[in-house]
């Protein structure tokens, strides 16, 4: 004779996680209408650690500096080294620190979007925490999110992570001036892409040498 069991904590876990989702997508939604009353364009960055998001971003406030209003809203577990870092290009960059949450939720921007004139701004980057599990299922209320995935990491990441690169509006390959060099394979990479993102833009660049910036500033620019 076989039994089965059914673990009683199953149900209370599924309804709070989705009591959180539900609440997270209510404030989502009002930062959204901020952006859109104030004319920002918001874009939500996301990747593994060491992707390259703060050197892609170091050289979108460089390059274009000037030509755009841009700011940064930097989510990490500790310190304020990659706001710091952000702030010597002249943007305002603001560090939200999360303590052991490993993504960035719509309150955590809700809250710091008052140190921040919208009515100045043209962009508003959301840099969040490198992980490429939890921020897939929080909203932020950006209008636009790009996965960054580097040549570094291996070309199965969208395979390994499918739901994260399945939310992409945009996904961009970094670090392509070292590709040849760490034998990185751009044809299976972006097979693996499309198979978890049939039909989803991808932008290949380097922040370091510039291949591929100006395709990146115009998706900054929201014309591709």
């Amino acid at each position: 004779m076989t039994s089965t069991t059914t673990d009683p904590t199953m149900p209370r876990i599924v309804t709070v996680r989705q009591n959180i989702l539900k609440a997270n997508d209510h404030i989502a939604a009002e930062n959204r209408g901020l952006f859109r009353a104030a004319g920002v364009r918001a874009i939500n960055l996301v990747s593994s650690p060491g992707a390259g998001k703060t050197a892609l971003l170091e050289r979108t406030l460089r390059d274009l500096s000037g030509a755009l209003h841009m700011a940064v809203a930097v989510g990490d577990l500790a310190t304020e080294n990659d706001a710091a870092r952000l702030r010597q290009w002249g943007a305002q960059a603001e560090q939200i620190v999360t303590g052991t949450v490993c993504h960035l939720d719509a309150s955590m921007v809700q809250q710091v979007l008052p140190r921040f004139d919208l009515d100045e701004l043209e962009v508003l980057f959301l840099e969040n925490v490198g992980n490429l599990v939890c921020p897939s299922s929080y909203d932020l209320g950006e209008a636009a999110r790009a996965v960054l995935i580097s040549t570094t990491e291996g070309e199965d990441k969208p395979l390994k992570y499918p739901t994260m690169f399945n939310t992409a509006d945009i996904v961009v390959i970094t670090k392509m001036d070292i590709a040849q060099a760490v034998g990185f394979d751009r044809d299976l990479c972006r097979e693996n892409i499309d198979r978890a993102r049939p039909g989803v833009p991808v932008i290949e660049l380097s922040s370091r040498s510039g291949e591929g910036l100006d395709a990146w500033f115009r998706f900054v620019r929201g014309e591709v």
